[in-house]
């Protein structure tokens, strides 16, 4: 009966020293409408023949993500931008774009204003991940052919640029920093794990984060992470005003995320970028012997699900 009573009491000793273990993960309802809703503001300095030339980015939007369709471990969902606005200051010039513009007269509102409510679509994984992103190339060139006062040479190099700033792989690598961030296995509270993900933004580079279970409420989870960011060296040098031009780029991303318990959707987050390095433009008739520019960028986003 001694032998007993005491295994008792240690079985009751030790069951408050189990840490409860918790499985975050997307629970989506097919036919439910996901939002969200973001500002970001990256200021942007690079040394050109000795001078600071500075650069601020103004960012916001807000879009809506309806499930049509579960299956296994995915989600197929139609993505449509609500609303878009951008903001670019550089020395004495702004260029202020704004899809809830309407005037004719404002071409660069008028081509953002026309993706608006243009459906496109993704496939999630309930880890988070952006499996394949569908038809945004698409609605991008039918936005553009509904513009044929725009001179064909001038519109060729807008849609370009509108293609990396908000084609498939930039459009995954902003949604992954809030969405691809679950554990494989079940956590406790501080418990740590690790994932890795690739951005384009603002040149195509591989992040390893360090997630850490913060807080369990309720009704969210509070999840840090601690994110090393380094360019792609295999990447392809990009294009920009007709200049080819690589970038090797290094830098943190802290990210704090708060997490629906119920669906797992994205309640708000919090990132803080500082990336540094330098661009290396090719040797070319426009840049003969070619040229290496130092820059940072600093950047700070807020997401949430506000509908």
């Amino acid at each position: 009966m001694k032998y007993i009573l005491n295994l008792l009491l240690l079985v009751v000793v030790l069951t408050p020293s189990q840490a409860q273990k918790f499985k975050p993960a997307l629970h989506l309802t097919k036919g439910d409408t996901y939002y969200l809703v973001s500002t970001g503001t990256s200021a942007i300095a690079q040394s050109f023949n000795g001078q600071e030339n500075k650069v601020n980015i103004t960012l916001s939007f807000r879009m809506a993500f309806k499930v049509t369709d579960v299956m296994d471990s995915v989600y197929k969902m139609e993505v449509r931008y609500q609303s878009l606005e951008m903001k670019i200051q550089m020395a004495d010039t702004t260029i202020d774009m704004d899809s809830k513009k309407n005037s004719i007269l404002d071409v660069p509102s008028s081509v953002i204003g026309a993706m608006m409510n243009k459906p496109f679509n993704i496939i999630l994984s309930k880890s988070g991940k952006v499996r394949s992103v569908e038809n945004i190339e698409k609605m991008i060139n039918n936005v553009f052919d509904g513009f044929p006062q725009i001179d064909t040479a001038k519109k060729g190099q807008i849609k370009k640029q509108f293609m990396q700033s908000f084609g498939a792989n930039t459009f995954k690598g902003i949604l992954e920093t809030g969405t691809a961030i679950f554990p494989e296995t079940a956590v406790a509270k501080n418990d740590n794990w690790n994932v890795n993900t690739s951005v384009e933004a603002p040149a195509k580079a591989n992040l390893q984060t360090t997630y850490q279970l913060i807080d369990v409420t309720g009704d969210f989870y509070q999840i840090h992470g601690d994110g090393t960011l380094v360019s792609d060296k295999d990447a392809k040098s990009a294009e920009i005003n007709g200049l080819p031009v690589k970038y090797n780029l290094n830098g943190t991303i802290l990210t704090d995320i708060k997490i629906n318990k119920r669906t797992g959707w994205i309640s708000e987050v919090n990132v803080k970028q500082l990336i540094s390095g330098n661009v290396e433009i090719s040797d070319s008739p426009k840049v003969p012997g070619g040229m290496t520019i130092p820059m940072t960028f600093n950047t700070v986003v807020t997401t949430t699900d506000t509908p």
